[in-house]
């Protein structure tokens, strides 16, 4: 007998060489699948919905493995949380149908860019955010992003060199907002939330860093539509660092076929 177990993970990935394994390094893909050895005895390298870069935080990662074990998945999840680092927790955990390839249930996911541009410096959030010592324009930053919103080859925005064959993805929405922070950081921060299909590698952090051109004024409000035609990674702005992004939320297909409840995973 076997068991398809799919959970949903938030860690700090501060001290982690991001989500994927890599011999020799910490990584949250390594770490979770010594805590299952740990449980079951048994070599299982769990899969993700979303390969995080080194630094970068996630609080709605989707992860499936399958066990031979007869270990329900709210077993799992407090087993898990037990022999977890105290940097990555299992938020919630349900059985799926045999095969399940978490790529595949992710029909959209929501990332969030944190950037701190007060005069002072962010002393209790300093690994979550991007410190940026100007104050930005948010409205000009929004303007600028809304030429990303839809369906738009971004070779500009990711990475090179890539092994993708497809450089075009969906943008549902790019909202760019001074969020309501407590009472003694008012307008601290610019945030920054890119919600699609899917992502180029690093795509989310590129159009961080060309944004933060037009906020600082470095570049005009009509550049980003220049550089987005382009098509050429050098016409786009900088990549941003990665301590201040997050992905926020994954949202998964509705055809999931689950094998039991929610309210099951916690029996």
């Amino acid at each position: 007998m076997t068991r398809s177990i799919c959970l949903r993970l938030a860690y700090e990935g501060t001290r982690f060489s991001g989500w994927q394994f890599q011999p020799g390094q910490m990584t949250v893909q390594g770490s979770l699948a010594e805590a299952i050895h740990a449980i079951s005895g048994e070599e299982i390298m769990p899969r993700g919905t979303s390969r995080t870069d080194s630094g970068v935080h996630a609080l709605d990662q989707v992860v499936c493995f399958t066990s031979t074990k007869d270990l329900t998945a709210g077993v799992w999840v407090r087993a898990l949380n037990a022999k977890l680092p105290p940097d990555i927790t299992v938020l919630d955990g349900r059985e799926v149908a045999p095969g399940c390839d978490p790529t595949r249930m992710a029909v959209k996911k929501r990332y969030r860019y944190r950037i701190h541009d007060a005069p002072w410096r962010p002393v209790l959030d300093r690994h979550l955010v991007w410190r940026w010592k100007s104050r930005l324009d948010a409205a000009a930053m929004q303007a600028a992003a809304e030429v990303l919103a839809g369906e738009h080859d971004f070779t500009s925005f990711e990475t090179t060199p890539s092994t993708r064959l497809s450089k075009v993805r969906t943008i549902h929405a790019l909202e760019i907002f001074r969020p309501p922070l407590p009472d003694d950081a008012p307008g601290a921060e610019v945030w920054i939330e890119v919600e699609g299909n899917g992502f180029l590698y690093n795509m989310v952090r590129i159009i961080t860093g060309s944004l933060v051109m037009v906020g600082s004024g470095r570049r005009t409000r009509d550049w980003l539509a220049g550089a987005l035609a382009a098509r050429s990674r050098p016409a786009a702005g900088p990549t941003a660092p990665p301590e201040g992004l997050v992905l926020l939320q994954t949202t998964l297909s509705p055809d999931v076929a689950w094998q039991n409840s929610p309210t099951d995973s916690a029996h």
